[in-house]
C-alpha cells in the first residue's frame, strides 16, 4: 500500500459538541469488522478515546506525547485493539503547546510521522473539543474532516465557527483538507424537530451529511464504562446496527 492510499479522517465537532468520540471508536471497529487496517489515534488530553477501549491512560509508558514530544515512531507508541492499533492519549499532552511553544513548524509534528506509516486503509484522529496546538496538528496532518453533529437545533449553532477555522487551515497550511461527512447523532425519528433538523442540515450542506443517522441508544452511552465497542457491549442494538451501516458507507469510498 502507497502512503497516500491510506485515507487520514480527523473527527471534529464544535466546542461542547457530543457523539465524537463514540464515532471514532465505533466507525474504527465497523471498518476493521469489514477487513480494513485501522490506525485510531487519540488527540485530545482527556483520553477519551483511550478510556473508551479500556486502557489506562493515566497508567501508561509510552503515548501520543511521546510521538510528538520525543520524536517517538507512532507505531511503537500504539497498541493492538481487536483488529485495529490505538495511540493511545496521556494527561501529559495537555501542556505539550507550552513545551514546543519554540519549536518551528509544531504544528506539523503530527502530518510528519503519520507521512511515515504504511499499511493502513484508514487513520482515524480523535481532536480535542477545542483550537490549540493539537487539533492544528490534527487537521494539517487529515485529509478529511467528519463532524459528528446532534439533530437538534442548538448543534447547528456552532458549525459556522468550525466551518470557518477548517477553511483557514485549508488556506493557510493544509490544501488538501475538505469536510467530507457529517454525521448525524441522537437521532429520533419520531421527533418531528429531529426530522426538520436533519431536511436543514441537508439543504445547507447538501450530500455531506450520510445517508446513514445514528439513533439515540442508550448502549452507547454505557459502552464506554465498560472498555468496550458498541459492538461488543450490544452487537444486536440500535447504536450497533448504526454504526455498522455506517461503516460501510464509508468504506465505499470518499464522498463528494
Amino acid at each position: 500500500m502507497k502512503k497516500s492510499d491510506k485515507r487520514i479522517i480527523a473527527l471534529c465537532n464544535q466546542k461542547g459538541g457530543v457523539g465524537k468520540t463514540t464515532c471514532a471508536v465505533n466507525i474504527g471497529a465497523g471498518l476493521a469488522a469489514l477487513g480494513r487496517r485501522v490506525m485510531l489515534v487519540d488527540v485530545d488530553p482527556q483520553a477519551h478515546l483511550t478510556y473508551a477501549l479500556g486502557v489506562p491512560a493515566h497508567d501508561l509508558k509510552q503515548s501520543l506525547y511521546d510521538v510528538l514530544k520525543g520524536g517517538l515512531p507512532l507505531e511503537e507508541a500504539a497498541l493492538g485493539r481487536d483488529g485495529m492499533l490505538l495511540v493511545p492519549s496521556s494527561l501529559d499532552l495537555a501542556g505539550l503547546e507550552m513545551e514546543l511553544a519554540s519549536v518551528p513548524g509544531r504544528e506539523l509534528l503530527l502530518r510528519e510521522t503519520l507521512d511515515g506509516v504504511e499499511g493502513y486503509d484508514f487513520v482515524i484522529l480523535d481532536c480535542p473539543p477545542s483550537l490549540g496546538l493539537l487539533t492544528l496538528n490534527a487537521l494539517c496532518a487529515a485529509r478529511e474532516v467528519f463532524i459528528p453533529l446532534q439533530t437538534e437545533f442548538m448543534a447547528l449553532k456552532g458549525m459556522g465557527k468550525l466551518l470557518g477555522t477548517i477553511e483557514t487551515v485549508k488556506k493557510r497550511l493544509n490544501p488538501d483538507l475538505a469536510v467530507t461527512g457529517i454525521i448525524g447523532t441522537r437521532y429520533d425519528a419520531r421527533k418531528r424537530l429531529n426530522r426538520g433538523i436533519v431536511e436543514t442540515i441537508t439543504d445547507r450542506f447538501g450530500g455531506l451529511l450520510f445517508a446513514t443517522l445514528i439513533r439515540e441508544n442508550v448502549s452507547l452511552a454505557e459502552a464506554p464504562g465498560y472498555g468496550q465497542t458498541i459492538f461488543e457491549y450490544a452487537p444486536r442494538s440500535y447504536g450497533a446496527q448504526d454504526f455498522r451501516a455506517l461503516a460501510r458507507e464509508i468504506a465505499a469510498g470518499v464522498r463528494s
